[in-house]
């Protein structure tokens, strides 16, 4: 979060955790939601669920200064249709606190969920680094410490003690990442997760850091993505921001600047997560596209995002309409790889084999895992799996192949099952999605088959094709 100016304290009127039961509302669409404005979204992955923790903008128009007073939770089962939890938190969670509910994320450990804040403390100095801790992703949330974790106190600390990000490595080894002003900061986390473990270093290698860091790992490769807010390619007004990325071998560095993830967005600020959810990566971020939005009423957005095969991040393709439904379900096997496929047409120079060979494909003209197209049909194409016995099948996923000549997206597609005499459509089935650069989830009542089979209808004069088509035990 940019800082502009220090905000008035509060006091102790909010001393009450707003956790009190709401109705849930849900949203769709890019900003998630426009009924109230949201800023700084930390995701998390709960089992079939992504979370979304955000603050909450409640600057009146034409006020220029972040009013924020509590942290807001929403969560969705397929990334695209999210329901709001209310306040989950906010500044009385922290009796220390006076005011200024700022970014802040949660991470799982031990059966316990930890809310890293960023929260103006009554002590000396302005922003501290809160924690508080509850027994699930909805909380309710109490005050871990009973005191900040991060403050103007703490052996080189930033220069602005914000922008909490914590990443767990596979080892069980916690890290706190920080900092705004420029100064990035990182520490190891004791188990107890309220404690350093060792000292504050400052990361190196991180080109144009301001503030925002968030920290992922991918196929053995630390990611440290951040706000950054130069005119050397990020943007070309430093009161704006973009978000750049690096990458390195060890959680602390040093670090290999990559590029830019995230070009500049709407609101000055530009603060973003990402996290992996049903075999697809997202990124989460704000930007001031709501009605009446503003520096200062910003709103939260969901895209996806897209690796290349060297482990690059393609740049991030915004968009109003949101990522297509994604859900979950079943037991997460996927049936394909053991399954025979057949077709009703392939190109000579295409393979069948794309459709079951366990390709994660980077865009929809990625050919590194093979491609299934059937040029130069036109019409409805079909491809089918079978399987020597009856298999319980529930849910599909479509990623489909675009190779920018004869072969487009199709302009519809159904799912088929063999009822023991004839092919059927599905029961139940949700929309069969076209979008491209994407696994499109298909989700049906369950049916026990052996012969399962993608109906696919091309647009006029396309043909089509298939990445990688996967299908999920119930």
């Amino acid at each position: 979060m940019r800082t502009r100016h220090r905000a008035v304290r509060l006091g102790a009127a909010l001393a009450l955790v707003a956790s009190a039961a709401v109705s849930p509302a849900a949203f769709a669409a890019n900003p998630i939601v426009t009924s109230y404005y949201t800023a700084d979204p930390a995701p998390l992955v709960v089992g079939n669920t992504m979370y979304i923790y955000a603050g909450r903008d409640e600057a009146p128009a034409g006020t220029n200064n972040f009013v924020m007073r509590e942290w807001r939770v929403l969560s969705s089962t397929d990334a695209a249709t999210w329901t709001d939890h209310g306040a989950r938190a906010n500044i009385g969670t922290f009796p220390w606190s006076g005011a200024d509910a700022w970014a802040s994320e949660v991470e799982p450990r031990n059966g316990k969920y930890y809310w890293y804040t960023s929260v103006n403390g009554n002590g000396a100095g302005w922003m501290d680094i809160g924690v508080a801790v509850g027994d699930s992703p909805l909380g309710p949330f109490r005050d871990a410490k009973g005191g900040p974790l991060i403050s103007d106190s703490t052996p080189n600390s930033s220069g602005l003690n914000i922008d909490p990000t914590v990443f767990t490595d596979d080892d069980g080894q916690a890290y706190l990442y920080w900092g705004g002003y420029w100064g990035a900061r990182a520490a190891k986390l004791k188990p107890n997760m309220v404690e350093l473990d060792g000292p504050v270093v400052t990361p190196q290698g991180l080109a144009n850091f301001w503030e925002a860091p968030w920290m992922f790992k991918r196929d053995g490769l630390y990611y440290l993505m951040y706000a950054a807010n130069d005119t050397n390619g990020c943007v070309t007004d430093s009161n704006y921001a973009c978000q750049r990325y690096a990458t390195a071998t060890n959680p602390l560095g040093p670090w290999t600047h990559r590029g830019v993830v995230l070009d500049r967005v709407s609101s000055t600020t530009n603060h973003a997560g990402v996290v992996e959810f049903n075999g697809q990566s997202y990124i989460v971020y704000h930007n001031a596209d709501a009605p009446g939005g503003g520096n200062f009423r910003r709103s939260v957005a969901v895209d996806l995002l897209h690796f290349n095969a060297d482990g690059t991040i393609r740049k991030v393709t915004r968009t109003t309409t949101g990522p297509p439904p994604n859900p979950g379900g079943g037991s997460g096997t996927n049936l394909a790889p053991s399954a025979t496929a057949s077709t009703s047409h392939v190109s000579a120079w295409e393979s069948l084999a794309a459709l079951n060979n366990g390709g994660t494909p980077a865009h929809s003209a990625d050919r590194s895992g093979l491609a299934y197209g059937n040029w130069p049909e036109r019409g409805t194409q079909w491809v089918e799996y079978q399987w020597p016995t009856a298999k319980s099948v529930n849910r599909v996923a479509t990623y489909w192949f675009d190779d920018d000549q004869g072969i487009d997206l199709p302009a519809s597609c159904r799912v088929q099952y063999w009822n023991g005499s004839a092919y059927a459509d599905v029961p139940g089935q949700s929309a069969c999605g076209v979008a491209g650069n994407a696994f499109n989830t298909t989700t049906f009542t369950a049916v026990s088959t052996t012969r399962l089979r993608l109906s696919i209808t091309s647009k006029p004069d396309f043909s089509t094709g298939v990445l990688e088509w996967q299908a999920f035990q119930a």
